[in-house]
């Protein structure tokens, strides 16, 4: 029976002692606390993004190719797997959306970046 109560009384004594720890060392250091809790300001946020891109004119759109062999690979596959359930006019506006999609990603392939540049958001945790 003695062995029972000597392990409920080593917990306790083992929560006191880092009870009593913990309070010390809060106490010991209430600036460096203070310190850590406090934010640090965040740069001001840009309003423009360093490298603004000119939007092409519409002159310059009307110039590109109307669909490309990607996006219509991409408008082949939508046709095969969802071709039952989309209509002719949804079928084209899903094409379209697609051709929109391919085209958007070759402007930003395009776009090289180097190894410097930063994102443009600030992550905090």
């Amino acid at each position: 029976m003695k062995s029972d109560k000597s392990s409920e009384k080593a917990p306790r004594e083992s929560r006191r002692r880092f009870t009593k720890a913990a309070l010390a060392a809060l106490a010991a250091a209430p600036a460096g606390l203070a310190a850590a809790q406090t934010p640090t300001p965040s740069p001001p946020e840009s309003k423009a993004p360093p490298n603004p891109q000119p939007t092409p004119a519409p002159q310059a759109q009307a110039q590109q190719p109307e669909t490309t062999p990607v996006g219509e690979a991409y408008a082949e596959v939508a046709r095969a797997r969802f071709g039952k359930q989309l209509s002719p006019e949804e079928l084209a506006r899903v094409k379209r959306d697609l051709e929109g999609n391919v085209r958007a990603a070759d402007r930003l392939r395009a776009h090289k970046l180097q190894n410097s540049d930063e994102p443009d958001f600030v992550f905090g945790a």
